[in-house]
């Protein structure tokens, strides 16, 4: 019997959390990614941040199904998805620690000077789009909202997402180019890092920062995939699946074989049993889903910003 679904809309990135409440779910989740263990490592060959303003699109979506995945899938380890957000906001977190760890202050002013324009290009563009409707209206909003050095960093992490995840619709309709809407997403986490490191100055080496920064990933795609094939399970007979969780490789050309494909080749072949394995380590359910975590980092690193 097909289980009704109020939003078929397709969901649109969102901006990463501030660096103070990424850091925060980075604190949550450390005991979590220090426990991974190696052979659950993944090449990351894909952008964390668009991976996460994607994840954090589509996180509402997800939590509106949860009641059905824990009525119909009870095997399945919901956690996952209660905790799908810190996973997403602590794999940001490492990651501009690995990039605070690679000299970013050297760059600030370069990438400041550069950064302003091209976000207020982008934002214009975008907002032209979302007026003939092909971008959502609402987020462009949210990112024009945006002020300061911290919000244009994320607006341009934000804006990126945006544009490369309707590029297909939007390719000869606006002025912004590939190569701005890459650029983007690279100099916003690089901006938000130097910005860290001048203000409490550098966190871990690079080598502690690296093997963080792929733990964290490798938790939070190995959640997200779980909570794919539950939904693809749900939504089998509906086939809109791929809509409500589209898959993080979607529209990548010439990657390496990575788990994520394991997943999403059981979607194209057909319904996934109704119980998925539990990630080992993976905290019990708690509080409300997609709840605010908590609490002041604590892993020894002093927090981005």
């Amino acid at each position: 019997m097909a289980r009704p679904f109020s939003n078929k809309k397709k969901a649109a990135p969102k901006k990463p959390a501030t660096p103070l409440l990424a850091a925060k779910a980075f604190d949550d989740a450390l005991r979590e990614i220090e426990a991974l263990s190696a052979d659950r490592l993944i090449t990351i060959n894909l952008d964390i941040p668009r991976v996460v303003s994607q994840v954090l699109g589509v996180l509402p979506g997800l939590l509106a199904l949860r009641p059905a995945i824990a009525e119909h899938l009870q095997k399945h380890d919901v956690a996952l998805l209660d905790r799908l957000e810190t996973y997403a906001l602590a794999a940001w977190y490492a990651h501009l620690l690995w990039l605070s760890s690679e000299g970013a202050e050297n760059a600030l002013k370069p990438l400041l000077e550069e950064a302003v324009p091209l976000r207020e290009n982008l934002l214009s563009d975008a907002e032209a789009l979302a007026r003939r409707g092909l971008l959502d209206a609402e987020t462009v909003a949210e990112i024009r909202a945006g002020q300061g050095h911290i919000d244009t960093a994320n607006d341009l992490v934000a804006l990126s997402a945006l544009f490369s995840g309707s590029w297909p619709e939007i390719a000869g309709k606006t002025a912004a180019t590939e190569k701005e809407v890459s650029r983007a997403g690279e100099i916003g986490p690089q901006l938000l890092a130097g910005l860290g490191v001048r203000e409490h100055g550098k966190g871990p080496g690079p080598t502690e920062a690296a093997d963080k920064r792929a733990r964290a990933f490798a938790l939070l795609v190995h959640a997200y995939d779980q909570t794919r094939r539950a939904i693809a399970y749900l939504r089998w007979d509906e086939g809109d699946a791929d809509t409500i969780a589209p898959s993080l490789y979607k529209g990548r050309g010439g990657r390496t074989a990575s788990s994520s494909d394991a997943a999403a080749t059981l979607q194209d072949a057909g319904p996934p049993g109704p119980t998925a394995p539990s990630s080992p380590g993976a905290a019990p359910p708690g509080g409300a889903p997609g709840a605010a975590v908590s609490g002041a980092p604590s892993n020894g690193a002093p927090p981005i910003l």
